[in-house]
């Protein structure tokens, strides 16, 4: 199980966590609330390149179509194929349901601690 403390945030409401020279990418707990129930994920290909402030996947839910952003210039090595038969995951455990995972790690976005990325979502509740 992932802890929220080790995960640092993107301002596009990703998570990311750094293991070595692999990093896994995936849905915050508030970008799965606001969406809702997801019923579907297009994720990139193993080898594809992911960049930074680019959209990498698409997430439909009963709401809207959605994209993921990546937070970070890289390649992707690996994808959760447990999402594309069960995308609702991410709904029930989103800080355990990594959606790629890249390497060659290039660029990087401004990335926030929980405890930033938690008074960012609550600033822009209040918005």
């Amino acid at each position: 199980m992932t802890k929220a403390m080790e995960l640092k945030f993107s301002k596009s409401h990703e998570w990311v966590l750094f293991d070595g020279d692999k990093v896994k990418i995936g849905l915050s707990d508030y970008a799965q609330d606001q969406l809702g129930d997801i019923v579907f994920i297009d994720l990139p290909d193993e080898g594809d390149d992911v960049t930074k402030g680019e959209s990498f996947a698409d997430i439909e839910s009963v709401k809207a179509v959605s994209e993921a952003y990546s937070p970070i210039t890289a390649t992707v090595t690996a994808v959760n194929e447990e999402l594309l038969d069960s995308p609702e995951l991410i709904n029930s455990a989103p800080l355990e349901s990594w959606l790629i995972e890249v390497e060659g790690v290039d660029e990087i976005e401004d990335l926030l601690s929980a405890e930033e990325y938690k008074k960012f979502c609550e600033e822009a509740e209040e918005a």
